[in-house]
């Protein structure tokens, strides 16, 4: 079975030709530029868009897909979430790059062994990725998603190695 991916997010129309106003991930924009196809679902379908052309403007994408050639035309898909294959995905992760489904709800340990908590959530603070960490004691504690202080993470053993330093997590 294939898993999908959101990668964006139709906002609006742009112009009368059928051009559609794109929101995306903040720092995708390469990997959002490369696409050619992306999916809308519709009533449990997957419906594949092919890209026509795609271009920058602000921090939105002006996108323009084939066959869509007004705006009634791209009406139907206005706040329509876009979706890539999660095999897409993959092939664009570096090394050190994780899906953000792959890194909630493994367990937090230091690096002596001690389980400190589990990744609840993934948020961005603009600078960096910042995991969010359910404690022992029930607190939530943001800890930065860098090599300094995370590391290592192990999928397949679900669980993440951190370097606690003093007042990051008590």
């Amino acid at each position: 079975m294939i898993k999908y991916v959101s990668v964006g997010k139709i906002l609006n129309f742009h112009g009368i030709q059928g051009e559609a106003k794109v929101g995306f991930t903040k720092n995708q924009a390469d990997f959002f530029c490369a696409l050619d196809m992306v999916y809308v679902k519709s009533e449990h379908v997957y419906i594949p868009l092919k890209i026509k052309s795609i271009r920058l403007h602000k921090n939105f994408a002006l996108v323009k897909f084939e066959g869509i050639n007004s705006v009634n035309e791209l009406l139907k898909y206005k706040g329509a979430f876009l979706y890539v294959e999660e095999s897409t995905i993959r092939e664009a992760l570096e090394e050190d790059e994780f899906l953000v489904d792959e890194l909630v709800s493994l367990e937090v340990f230091d690096e002596n062994g001690k389980k400190l908590g589990f990744v609840v959530g993934v948020s961005n603070n603009g600078a960096n990725d910042l995991l969010s960490v359910k404690t022992n004691s029930k607190q939530i504690v943001l800890v930065p998603f860098v090599k300094a202080i995370v590391t290592n993470v192990d999928i397949t053993g679900k669980k993440i190695i951190i370097n606690n330093i003093e007042g990051l997590i008590e």
